[in-house]
């Protein structure tokens, strides 16, 4: 056993160092063209408009790239979030822990509550920020219309924010969010899918057939799929849930709502 230990501890002493030393040599590539940078703009600004001293340098050496890149989860799932909510328009939207960008920008057009485990001092008009437990949420039975909760189940009793570990945590979660809804309501819920998994601490991986199970209370109007292959397909709207045992960490889109 204490060789096993040994093992791991070793393991996992290794994984961030060959990390840290591979994105060091990239950025060890990248310094040549960098400070040739540097000395012709140095050469450039005659004008004396701005300060530019090697003092004060701010290097980013890993921004040249052909295209941009983008974590294809968190620019889609809020993008197809924001377009639902303005085809069902509600008076009022809350939102459980999802992404700050989405809550901020759709406060521009109606009032937004956001709730999170650990509270966002955020400060701005339309929008009102909390504190709150996803599996013990402040609200009446069958009381909110227009509720959101994406990617953030997966998380919860793996203990990475703080929680408690509890191996059901995501599914007394799901009860909730369930009992909060009201009748003919939607919720917008978003986790990983692909074959069912945890990988500890981050988040659980779950199939199509699980998440539907869980919420077996509500019919499910919409699912779509951000996949694996995202830069060839985008977000799949209306995806077949086949495509969900393809992926490895696809992004699962899902409109529910209570009848």
């Amino acid at each position: 056993m204490n060789n096993m230990n040994n093992i791991v501890r070793t393991t996992l002493i290794k994984i961030p160092f060959v990390v840290s030393l591979y994105l060091f040599s990239k950025k060890l590539i990248a310094l040549p063209w960098f400070l040739s940078d540097y000395f012709k703009l140095k050469r450039l600004s005659k004008n004396g408009r701005f300060v530019i001293k090697l003092s004060e340098l701010f290097p980013c050496l890993m921004d040249k790239t052909i295209t941009t890149k983008f974590e294809s989860h968190y620019i889609y799932h809020p993008a197809w979030a924001a377009r639902i909510i303005k085809k069902i328009s509600p008076e009022k939207h809350i939102d459980i822990s999802s992404s700050l960008h989405f809550s901020t920008m759709l406060s521009a057009f109606i009032p937004v509550e956001y709730y999170d485990y650990r509270p966002a001092p955020m400060n701005l008009d339309n929008l009102i920020s909390k504190k709150a437990n996803l599996i013990s949420l402040p609200f009446e039975d069958g009381s909110i219309k227009s509720l959101s909760c994406m990617h953030v189940v997966e998380h919860i009793g793996l203990g990475r924010y703080g929680d408690p570990l509890d191996v059901d945590g995501d599914i007394k979660a799901i009860r909730e969010l369930t009992r909060v809804l009201s009748v003919g309501g939607s919720l917008l819920f978003v986790v990983p899918v692909g074959k069912p998994k945890i990988q500890f601490n981050a988040h659980r991986i779950y199939s199509y057939e699980q998440v539907v199970e869980y919420f077996a209370d509500l019919k499910l109007k919409e699912f779509s799929l951000v996949p694996d292959d995202y830069v060839e397909n985008g977000l799949i709207i209306n995806a077949d849930p086949v495509l969900v045992r393809k992926q490895n960490w696809g992004c699962g889109c899902f409109w529910f709502t209570k009848e």
